[in-house]
């Protein structure tokens, strides 16, 4: 039994199918990769995990620590300890990165913040002053928000497309990042369409059609993107052309 645990997960949005009967377990202290062509609800199942709006009419269970949270909002699976970093990081207009990183969590210490901007790479002087909003690039503030979770410390942390926009530098950042937080104890899931990422997992599963088709090592599902498709049950072949 796994940490979290997913089982026989279905969402419709409008009139498409999403997630169709998906069950996934995570490991704790584990890092995970879910990888998949376009489509097939890698993202939905993120969000669906943290329990975003629009994303908790659902059918199946969701459970943290043996426990059902399908029941509970967004805040409170956060207070329960689990994280999800964007694909394209929110901007908060008029607050600026020492506040928006104090919100991360009660009783934070300037040293605590002091710490993790520079373990990502920026420097608190130059940062800490500056507004969350379009004066920062994607990748900086994609990487205020990694060091907000740092600070955080959460059980569970799903990072949706963590190379998204980002420079050569700044990945490695991350990737030391995502090693701390393991070495702390949480539990990683990667979302994401590259190699380099997927390698900084220990198990990955792989989706299409809303439903997990392989899983296994990383050497494993590493096939997925040298042969562009794992065979499955699946009456179509999926377009890989395009990558979530």
């Amino acid at each position: 039994m796994g940490i979290l645990e997913v089982k026989n997960l279905s969402m419709t949005l409008g009139d498409k199918r999403i997630l169709n009967d998906l069950s996934i377990d995570f490991w704790e202290g584990h890092v995970h990769a879910i990888v998949g062509p376009n489509g097939a609800g890698k993202s939905t199942l993120a969000s669906t995990i943290m329990g975003l709006q629009g994303y908790r009419d659902f059918e199946g269970d969701i459970i943290l620590d043996g426990e059902s949270i399908s029941l509970l909002k967004v805040d409170d699976r956060a207070q329960k300890g689990i994280s999800l970093g964007w694909q394209e990081p929110a901007r908060f207009e008029g607050l600026s990165v020492k506040s928006f990183l104090k919100a991360s969590s009660k009783n934070v210490s300037d040293d605590m913040i002091n710490e993790a901007m520079s373990f990502v790479g920026l420097n608190p002087e130059e940062y800490l002053d500056r507004k969350v909003d379009k004066t920062l690039s994607g990748g900086e503030r994609k990487r205020i928000e990694l060091a907000s979770l740092l600070i955080m410390q959460p059980k569970i942390v799903l990072l949706d497309e963590p190379d998204s926009g980002i420079d050569v530098e700044a990945l490695d950042r991350i990737f030391d990042a995502i090693q701390l937080l393991k070495q702390r104890g949480a539990t990683v899931i990667l979302i994401t369409h590259s190699i380099a990422v997927l390698k900084q997992a220990e198990h990955a599963f792989l989706m299409c059609h809303g439903a997990i088709v392989d899983k296994g090592g990383v050497g494993k599902i590493i096939k997925y993107f040298e042969n562009k498709c794992i065979p499955c049950g699946h009456k179509n072949v999926p377009g890989f052309e395009e990558i979530e």
